[in-house]
């Protein structure tokens, strides 16, 4: 079921009162149930990364990250992996492996809804942020040349989380997109986030990190346009 910070919803974000929106909504929440049955965290987004729909096991992954009064997981997916401070004690490889790659999408984003005010208002957060603005106008267009497009998409990418149970530690994850065509057609797109035992032998073995302390900035670290 979808949730917000502060409390959990049993139903979808309201639509408008006609039929057409009254056949969206029951079809949203007939998707919030099947959301529901499955066991790794699945959550809905819109075209901005708002969250429409987010299934229990994405509120347990993400639970026990403090307050924000604008980048909470369960309203923003975008926003918490940008500007949450403990974002990186959830997302592994917190800059390399999630931040860019979100900042490639959300690039991609302007260029197709340039007028849409929730993107340039993230823009505008971003612009804020020296670091992140760098990576964004510099380091993001160096890394896809180095690394190729590829890189830069979210289905089918494996990427670190750091699983809330401390006996399971730090996992890869499959990023699974499967966006239906009504949720599509409705500009909405499903991400799955598959959790792996540790120490599965697929993935090249990665040096564990530490979480990333709070700074006022929330990258460390651009790659350099003219390497």
């Amino acid at each position: 079921m979808a949730y917000q910070a502060g409390g959990q919803r049993s139903v979808p974000r309201p639509v408008p009162d006609t039929l057409e929106a009254q056949e969206a909504q029951a079809y949203l929440q007939d998707y919030a149930t099947l959301l529901e049955s499955v066991p790794f965290p699945s959550v809905v987004l819109d075209h901005r990364w708002d969250v429409v729909l987010a299934n229990s096991a994405f509120q347990a992954l993400f639970g026990g990250v403090g307050p924000h009064p604008t980048a909470m997981p369960g309203d923003n997916f975008l926003r918490f992996v940008l500007f949450h401070p403990d974002a990186a004690t959830v997302l592994g490889d917190h800059e390399s492996s999630w931040c860019l790659p979100m900042l490639a999408h959300f690039a991609t984003a302007v260029e197709r809804h340039a007028q849409d005010r929730g993107l340039q208002s993230i823009r505008r957060d971003i612009a804020q942020d020296p670091i992140m603005d760098a990576a964004y106008r510099h380091g993001v267009p160096h890394w896809l040349r180095t690394v190729g497009p590829a890189a830069g998409r979210h289905d089918g990418a494996v990427r670190p989380l750091v699983h809330p149970d401390p006996r399971r530690g730090t996992i890869d994850c499959r990023v699974v997109g499967e966006t239906p065509d009504t949720l599509r057609d409705m500009g909405y797109s499903r991400m799955t986030l598959v959790l792996r035992e540790a120490g599965r032998p697929t993935e090249p073995a990665r040096k564990p990190r530490r979480p990333r302390r709070a700074t006022s900035s929330h990258l460390t670290v651009v790659p350099s346009p003219h390497r």
